[in-house]
């Protein structure tokens, strides 16, 4: 599938995959930050996408992020419509208590996996059919 993108900043690399196989594009930070403990910030991407209509975007976390510095942070997961045309941000959230992360210009920061979404029609019903889960919900199939 094509999708077409801006790039916003052409001193940054385009999005792509890490290894062939990889279902994430690496999205990287179109500026250098410092987050202190539990701060968060929306960074820039440099990139805008047209995602074709019936397919999103899903923006993930990557494992490496937070193991350079050996501290926890995350990005919160995001969603991009078809119809979005701005450019991608990232929110990033220092979780650690104490120690301030850093991330510099051009650092890979999160994935986007570009999904289809296949338009769905609602029907409201009493009665939902029986399934071998039901109603159980985190954590109902236990520990391992």
């Amino acid at each position: 599938m094509e999708v077409l993108f801006k790039q916003l900043d052409e001193t940054l690399e385009a999005p792509a995959y890490a290894r062939p196989g990889d279902a994430g594009l690496d999205l990287r930070a179109a500026e250098g930050g410092t987050l202190l403990p539990f701060e968060r910030a929306l960074v820039p991407c440099g990139i805008a996408l047209a995602i074709p209509e019936g397919y999103a975007g899903l923006i993930i976390p990557r494992s490496g992020l937070a193991a350079r510095q050996g501290i926890s942070i995350v990005n919160a997961p995001g969603l991009i419509d078809s119809g979005y045309r701005g450019e991608i941000k990232v929110p990033l959230i220092n979780l650690d208590p104490t120690e301030t992360f850093n991330y510099e210009k051009g650092e890979r920061i999160a994935q986007l996996v570009i999904i289809a979404t296949p338009s769905i029609t609602l029907h409201n019903t009493y009665e939902l059919p029986e399934s071998s889960r039901g109603a159980q919900g985190f954590g109902s199939s236990g520990l391992s």
